[in-house]
């Protein structure tokens, strides 16, 4: 079998994309999926995103980690827009449906705007926030963010979590309004470039702990930029949104 693939990255963050409108591709065949994303004996990325026609909203996306796992990307969100783009199927805005419900975004110049869910329930803890932004969030303050041991000590507390387990993102503070981030990702089971589901869980965090009073956070990843602005009320989080590059890197034809 022949599968048509387009690459994509955000921040850094990859993605094996594919139109699957005629609904050929095999989205329970979790091996598939994996040997995909593999580094070593296949494409490579952190997940892969299916790109399917739906009744009501412009377009569906469905994700899977690498390991065949379903949850919602927000880094793979902002690139499914810029696909369902490459693909004529939107122009400029749309609003899609994915895992966590529906979701409005508006692309220009590559630059993609993503409407993320609203987030209510954080809970603050002695040392860091869990809070629920369309996958689950552990979010730390650490003081030197290029030497802290961001593998260990995620592998460590994703599964101090019970099931299906959290990301865990490890934080240092720049200034009032500017985060640097580094994750780890359940699924992947490692450290990304990005993510966008974690940096949208620690801007909001850090205005729910007070670290920051700003509603327009910068949030520099190891793969680039990203910015999440929102608006709070009564320690509600509504008209979040993430903000970044969704680009293009080639298109292939991958045989099993």
């Amino acid at each position: 079998m022949n599968i048509e693939f387009y690459k994509y990255q955000g921040t850094g963050n990859d993605f094996v994309m594919i139109d699957n409108r005629a609904k050929k591709f095999p989205k329970e065949n979790i091996a598939i999926i994996s040997k995909l994303c593999d580094r070593h004996f296949g494409v490579g990325a952190d997940g892969v995103i299916l790109i399917e026609n739906d009744d009501t909203f412009d377009f569906k996306m469905i994700y899977f980690n690498a390991d065949g796992s379903q949850t919602f990307c927000g880094n793979g969100g902002r690139c499914a827009v810029a696909f369902a783009k490459q693909l004529n199927m939107i122009a400029s805005k749309t609003n899609f449906i994915a895992v966590d419900g529906q979701h409005l975004a508006e692309i220009k110049d590559g630059i993609v705007s993503l409407k993320m869910i609203d987030v209510d329930e954080i809970e603050v803890k002695e040392n860091a926030v869990f809070a629920y932004t369309g996958t689950q969030h552990h979010v730390e303050l650490v003081d030197d963010l290029d030497t802290f041991p961001v593998f260990e000590k995620g592998k460590e507390i994703r599964y101090s979590y019970s099931n299906p387990g959290s990301n865990v993102n490890f934080v240092q503070q720049i200034n009032n309004s500017t985060f640097r981030v580094r994750t780890y990702e359940k699924g992947v089971e490692n450290e990304t470039l990005a993510c966008g589901t974690g940096v949208t869980a620690v801007a909001i965090a850090m205005h729910k702990t007070n670290k920051t009073s700003d509603n327009l956070i910068y949030l520099p990843v190891e793969g680039g930029n990203l910015e999440v602005s929102f608006t709070e009320k009564n320690g509600a989080y509504t008209n979040v949104f993430l903000k970044g590059p969704a680009t293009f890197v080639f298109k292939g034809i991958f045989t099993v």
